[in-house]
């Protein structure tokens, strides 16, 4: 039994490796599929970067019995398999805006030259084209079929009248919306909710089936303890998330056609779409973020605890000193100073895209930099007890390197460390995001982000009638990424807390 499940462990390690090749044949697919350009920004190598360090990762960890188990116990808990689908969720959505590209102008010209839009799109905007090409003259409601505000109209007669002028998208399929409008999204719905119960048992058909295979036992026996909830995995819980996703997938698919789902913004535009578009953004800050101040916090942290002496106060001296920098000065001086560089050299950036993304990715410079201090002093702290263990010093004596120790017997005995303030700290840079393009110092405002969806609706909140779904989209958004992201990290923390899984 222990090598069954040992060998299954291996081959779905292995099989996390498909994910960045799987971005690269969806890339290599939409250049083919349109004749488009491949557009690499900077934000997108390092998530290619960072997804093939994940999955290398998850490899490696997959072989070590010490990393193995805990993750087996987070693997059987309900509430962090429920919360790790929520986040796989957004992460879906963030690597299908991560593949960028540039579509192709129909050439007048007899030179053969392929000339090119300077709008840079993704595999997402694709996806969502309908929503993203259907934009209004400015504010409507969600679900509306008339603007926000009242406008001057003139009739046929030359009399001019001031009323609520018809959308040019949303709820255009109505002939008479007073009347019809409300049935017409009940009707929707219901087909949307028909659908998704369709898809989601297909899906629970198929999940079954498959476990069957590997339980060796008849399909039906194997539904029963998916239903009953008797299995080792928390099967029925993700079936449940499951058919949440399904149900807001065919949602999505029948409303968004035809309405605005969480109204429009002063410009016209469907903020449904800036919500999903800011995903990608978050999950940048959240996770770049990390990949940058995770060397600087794992390697001084450790060389100030073994090392001690003169190092350890040189180190000390470096995140004492920065920690003592107002973080929000620091970051508004970096951000401006780059703003100035950017706006001095308009020629290095082909594309606004590609400007704003430079912005984004030196943001994520900034916030790893003033970051990396806390994770820093906990290693140092639990690096100071792991020197004086008998197998260090045991190493110590029989004369092997002081390097070889850090990285066979340090490093691999703090990484759970490592692992928990990661998980936690990432809902942190996700709200620093936001609270940064708030106060003007965050993303470029060219760039969807929930930050700029609160900073445009703070001004919004003002006026009357007041314009409230733009901030309760942010609002929704954002709060549903943090929530899975601390309860999956409570599920890890509890998992690789020694004294928690001793309890």
């Amino acid at each position: 039994m222990t090598t069954q499940v040992s060998t299954t462990t291996h081959k779905t390690s292995w099989g996390i490796l498909l994910v960045p090749f799987t971005m690269l044949m969806l890339l290599l697919i939409c250049v083919v599929a349109w004749q488009a350009k491949p557009v690499l920004l900077w934000t997108d190598i390092l998530i290619f970067i960072l997804v093939l360090s994940i999955s290398f990762f998850v490899v490696s960890a997959s072989r070590k019995e010490h990393l193995r188990d805990p993750f087996r116990q987070v693997l059987r808990s309900r509430m962090g398999m429920a919360a790790l689908m929520i986040l796989l969720m957004y992460v879906v959505v963030g690597l299908m805006d991560s593949i960028h590209f540039r579509m192709p102008l129909e050439s007048n010209d007899n030179t053969g030259e392929s000339n090119y839009s300077s709008q840079v799109l993704s595999l997402l905007d694709v996806v969502v084209t309908p929503i993203r090409e259907q934009g209004e003259k400015t504010y409507s409601a969600p679900f509306a079929a008339y603007q926000y505000a009242k406008e001057t109209i003139e009739l046929s007669d030359g009399t001019r009248v001031r009323e609520y002028p018809r959308l040019v998208y949303g709820g255009a399929h109505l002939t008479s919306p007073e009347t019809e409008l409300q049935g017409d999204i009940i009707a929707l719905g219901l087909r949307a909710l028909f659908f998704a119960i369709f898809a989601w048992l297909l899906l629970i058909l198929g999940i079954t089936y498959i476990l069957s295979r590997r339980w060796q036992q008849t399909f039906g026996v194997s539904l029963a303890k998916l239903v009953t909830g008797r299995t080792e995995l928390p099967w029925r819980t993700m079936c449940f998330v499951a058919g949440v996703f399904c149900l807001m997938i065919f949602l999505t698919v029948e409303y968004g056609a035809k309405y605005h789902i969480l109204g429009t913004d002063k410009v016209g535009q469907d903020v449904f779409y800036q919500s999903i578009k800011s995903i990608r953004t978050g999950l940048v800050i959240g996770t770049l973020t990390t990949l940058i101040m995770l060397p600087f916090a794992v390697m001084l942290g450790i060389m100030a605890g073994y090392f001690k002496g003169w190092i350890d106060d040189v180190i000390q001296y470096l995140y004492t000193t920065l920690n003592s920098i107002p973080g929000v000065l620091l970051i508004a001086a970096a951000v401006l100073m780059m703003q100035v560089y950017i706006a001095n050299n308009p020629d290095l950036f082909e594309t606004d895209t590609e400007r704003a993304d430079v912005r984004l990715f030196f943001l994520c410079i900034i916030l790893g930099i003033t970051s990396w201090t806390g994770l820093c002093r906990m290693l140092r702290g639990e690096t100071l007890k792991l020197r004086e263990v008998d197998y260090v010093q045991a190493s110590t004596a029989f004369g092997v390197s002081n390097w070889k120790i850090l990285v066979r017997h340090i490093q691999p005995n703090v990484m759970h460390i490592v692992l928990i303030a990661i998980v936690l700290d990432f809902s942190g840079l996700v709200l620093a995001e936001a609270v940064l393009s708030y106060v003007g110092v965050g993303v470029d405002p060219t760039t969807h982000s929930w930050g700029n969806l609160i900073n445009g609706a703070r001004l919004e909140m003002a006026r009357e009638p007041i314009v409230w779904w733009s901030l309760l989209a942010a609002f929704m958004f954002m709060f549903t990424l943090v929530l899975a992201a601390n309860v999956f990290s409570d599920a890890v923390r509890d998992a690789f807390d020694p004294r928690i899984r001793k309890r």
